[in-house]
């Protein structure tokens, strides 16, 4: 073991739809941002306060097209990658950096039912209380695809 970690697990919300980029060979990578919200209540004033945290998502190749497909703005997601800090000349020839989370793991967890309600810009329908909605839309695709349920992080 080298002694090292760069592994970043999230759950949030998409700002976005996917965007992708296709090069020649037929790879392509998508990316989208993904919102995740911390909420704490002031002590002196008591109200509460909610800071939002962006970060840039990338998404490679099989995995990106499954994301462009089935991810949608708003919708929920358990993303699982590393970190990797970009470094570029802008137009005016300054130096830019940019971090983005490098995903090798995710999991939808946004029901399918809720993403396609939302997509059509109608209400989610009444979930009555004798049906189960799934946790999980998509299957995980990365490293491990057999992955069960009760492995799930949280």
């Amino acid at each position: 073991m080298s002694g090292t970690l760069n592994k970043v697990m999230l759950i949030g919300h998409t700002g976005d739809d996917v965007k992708m980029i296709h090069f020649e060979g037929g790879n392509c990578i998508g990316r989208f941002p993904l919102a995740t919200n911390e909420v704490y209540t002031n002590k002196t004033s008591g109200e509460k306060v909610t800071n939002t945290e962006w970060h840039n998502i990338v998404v490679r190749n099989k995995a990106a097209e499954i994301c462009e497909r089935y991810l949608k703005k708003g919708d929920k997601v358990y993303i699982e990658g590393r970190l990797k800090t970009r470094k570029w000349t802008d137009d005016q020839g300054n130096e830019r950096y940019s971090t983005e989370i490098q995903c090798t793991d995710f999991t939808f967890l946004t029901p399918k039912s809720e993403s396609e309600n939302y997509n059509q810009k109608t209400s989610p329908q009444p979930e009555t209380s004798t049906e189960s909605k799934p946790t999980q839309a998509q299957p995980q695709q990365g490293q491990d695809e057999k992955q069960d349920e009760d492995d799930l992080p949280f």
